[in-house]
């Protein structure tokens, strides 16, 4: 129960690495507030869960590009549970084309909401956080993309390689307030969103191509996101922690390339 009495928000919380996320925190003993844009059922689904954990949970509902509505699911957070103790930036929107075709509405999209939104929410956690003068802890889900260039990925690449600085900087601009704020790099994850860009074949065989020989679960980020926020990394801050089943080593990145 290393989080009890504590609040956290999490954003894309309704599926896949935010809602692993959401129920870890919540088994040990934190209020959750789930943020989620179109998911309102599979949201609801997560607030049930951890409501029979016994713990509180608020829908909070934002579009994370949009700066107004993530600070104002901050102040519901802490009108709800009183304080904000622990933010994870998760929610991420991407569109894969080459650069020469991609289409800019979703192009700027992904930039909007992957780094815009991060940012939105680092910002506005933090200053809650400084306000009310005892510490806290932010995570940034990030991507090996920050520093492999995956072709057909531009905009995704550049927002999580600028997500992954910005993280550095609040990390050393917020170390006097206690305010913790470190990195995680998720690999290939069996999350939802996937298949937005492969069919359920091509998921079951590029993951016997990875390095470790599968894709990563929702579940094995959830508990290091969980780890970075606890007081067990008290002594961590501006740190990445790679998740990846070996597809950042360097051996592999050239071959992966062209199959993530």
């Amino acid at each position: 129960m290393k989080f009890a009495g504590k609040s956290a928000l999490i954003t894309g919380a309704s599926l896949g690495i935010g809602r692993a996320v959401a129920l870890n925190l919540a088994r040990q003993g934190a209020n959750v507030a789930i943020n989620f844009r179109s998911h309102r059922d599979a949201a609801e689904e997560v607030k049930a869960e951890i409501e029979k954990l016994g713990r509180k949970a608020i829908l909070v509902q934002a579009d994370v590009s949009d700066q107004s509505a993530v600070e104002g699911i901050v102040a519901q957070t802490v009108k709800e549970f009183g304080s904000l103790d622990c933010f994870v930036s998760n929610a991420v929107y991407s569109d894969r084309e080459l650069m020469i075709d991609a289409k800019m509405e979703g192009f700027k999209r992904t930039i909007d909401v992957t780094m815009w939104g991060a940012f939105y929410g680092v910002r506005a956690s933090a200053q809650q956080m400084v306000k009310q003068g005892r510490g806290g802890s932010i995570a940034v889900v990030s991507s090996p993309h920050a520093v492999l260039a995956i072709p057909t990925a531009m905009a995704y690449n550049m927002s999580k390689a600028a997500i992954d600085h910005m993280a550095r900087t609040a990390a050393i601009e917020l170390a006097c307030h206690k305010v913790r704020v470190n990195i995680v790099h998720p690999g290939w994850i069996d999350t939802p969103g996937e298949r937005k860009f492969f069919s359920e074949d091509q998921i079951a065989q590029g993951a016997t191509k990875l390095p470790w020989g599968r894709m990563g679960s929702p579940e094995e980020i959830a508990g290091a996101i969980t780890f970075v926020l606890s007081p067990d990394a008290d002594y961590m801050t501006g740190s990445t922690l790679t998740i990846d089943g070996g597809v950042s080593l360097p051996w592999w990145s050239n071959r992966a390339s062209g199959e993530m």
